[in-house]
């Protein structure tokens, strides 16, 4: 697929309150997130994920929110304040073949950007690289931008970097994969 990015300004059209109907971030990480937690929210966008999750890990979490875009970053710092939760949330401002974070994660979150990714392999691999032995990862990708074949060729480069299929989450107009990294860590590359 061939690389390009949801541009930052259009983000205002679908991330917005009324948004919460169709994905609400309660529902879709119910019994994925704890307090306490390390969670990296990928491709964060304004932060419509980052903000409730922050709330769930609680003061003793953290969630790193990764993105390519710096609008994108400034907007989630804006809301994050706004919200209370600015010293739980780090912003990451990653580059195209980097992720820019080392640490290691409970939970990580792709929602709506791996077919962004001009190398989702490397990007597999690094995040794999990035989560704790047991961490789990949630891809999410939009029916109207990936059809299922090329969702199934995702989940398998997934499983293919030694990520364990788990299931699914339910997430509307959406496919989704719940997956793990193995609680012994190992994994294939």
């Amino acid at each position: 697929m061939p690389f390009h990015v949801c541009p930052w300004w259009l983000t205002y059209t679908f991330d917005n309150p009324i948004r919460k109907l169709v994905h609400n971030p309660s529902k879709i990480f119910s019994g994925l997130v704890r307090r306490g937690a390390r969670v990296l929210d990928v491709g964060c966008g304004m932060g419509y994920f980052t903000i409730p999750l922050a709330r769930m890990v609680g003061e003793q979490g953290a969630v790193f929110a990764v993105d390519l875009q710096k609008e994108m970053l400034a907007a989630v710092r804006r809301r994050a304040a706004r919200a209370g939760v600015l010293s739980r949330v780090r912003m990451v401002q990653c580059k195209e073949n980097s992720l820019g974070v080392s640490e290691k994660f409970d939970f990580a979150s792709a929602f709506w950007m791996v077919h962004e990714v001009p190398d989702q392999r490397q990007f597999l691999c690094e995040l794999f690289s990035l989560m704790k032995p047991s961490g789990k990862f949630l891809l999410v990708e939009p029916k109207g931008h990936v059809n299922a074949a090329e969702f199934r060729e995702t989940v398998r480069l997934a499983t293919s970097v030694g990520f364990v299929q788990k299931g699914s989450v339910r997430v509307a107009l959406s496919r989704s994969a719940l997956l793990a990294r193995p609680a012994d860590g190992d994994g294939r590359s």
